[in-house]
């Protein structure tokens, strides 16, 4: 792409952007959200933080614990946690404790 052609791009994302969240703010302040969009909003934080979180995870990070990368099973530990307890802080601190043991017991 040359230089005009991203701007352009990055432009119409941004109007986009602009439009959806105004379009919020200028419709009915007062009318709730159809049952529909209720919920599909609740998976929106799941899919969100999957997105950022995935690609990290699947990464090869150098640090393997026999043939299992070890980001990848410390992900793996902190999703059972997760599906468990069902607490972020806690899922977050037993993850990277697990990470950084990993890492230190391996390399």
């Amino acid at each position: 792409m040359s230089r005009p052609e991203v701007w352009l791009v990055i432009v119409l994302a941004a109007l986009v952007t602009l439009a959806e969240r105004g379009s919020f703010l200028l419709g009915k302040g007062d009318a709730p959200l159809p049952p529909v969009l209720k919920r599909t909003l609740k998976f929106v934080p799941a899919a969100v933080f999957a997105a950022i979180a995935l690609p990290a995870l699947t990464q090869p990070s150098g640090v393997a614990v026999g043939p299992v990368d070890a980001r990848l099973l410390a992900g793996a530990v902190a999703g059972v946690v997760a599906w468990r307890t069902r607490n972020v802080t806690l899922t977050f601190v037993v993850g990277m404790v697990s990470l950084w043991l990993l890492g230190w017991a391996v390399g």
